[in-house]
């Protein structure tokens, strides 16, 4: 039954907002008293904890080269963006509709986008880039970028459009990009563009 409540809790938390959807409205979905849903999430601040954490995934694990790790990310979020279900994403979605002094779902979300841009850093240091921290920094700038536009537009190309932003980043911090299997065959020097115009 908990899992029920947390599947149903995260489909319509998602689609329909934090703030709309009232513990009533879960319980009544599934068919259970409100009584019930408390006797497994004491509050509905704890069922929104574990929705979040439910969300809280690690990134794929791949054998791929790094350069197509990064670049497929913009490949999967252009996917996401082409499903009709896509809402954006749900740390940042719960942090502007609770506000920033919910201190348990900001730390949630801090910690989703921290384990984000440490994977990109993970695959830059594999590509030997010197500012590796500073070009994650960029790259996750990049996808929160991308995601917001999409949400305005309903445009999916907007993910085509950061990976290719992408790709001037990562060849200014000296990774070849030209063809996404290639990976460099010795450490760069250069780190990455900080010029205000390059993403």
């Amino acid at each position: 039954m908990k899992e029920r409540i947390l599947e149903t809790a995260d489909r319509l938390f998602y689609l329909r907002g934090i703030r709309a959807v009232g513990v009533d409205t879960i319980a009544a979905e599934i068919g259970i008293s409100k009584r019930t849903l408390y006797n497994h999430f004491p509050s509905k601040d704890e069922l929104i904890a574990a929705y979040l954490q439910r969300r809280f995934t690690q990134a794929p694990a791949s054998d791929k080269p790094p350069v197509e790790q990064i670049l497929g990310t913009f490949d999967r979020l252009e996917r996401g963006f082409a499903s009709k279900g896509f809402r954006g994403c749900p740390f940042v979605n719960a942090v502007a509709e609770l506000g920033t002094e919910d201190r348990s779902v900001r730390k949630i979300a801090i910690a989703f986008k921290e384990s984000r841009r440490l994977w990109f850093r993970d695959l830059l240091q594999q590509l030997g880039v010197t500012d590796a921290e500073g070009l994650a920094t960029q790259l996750t700038l990049l996808v929160d970028g991308s995601i917001a536009q999409d949400l305005v537009r309903n445009d999916p190309s907007m993910a085509r459009a950061a990976k290719q932003a992408a790709k001037v980043l990562l060849a200014n911090a000296g990774v070849e990009v030209g063809g996404e299997h290639t990976q460099p065959s010795s450490p760069r020097t250069r780190g990455p563009i900080r010029r205000g115009g390059a993403v």
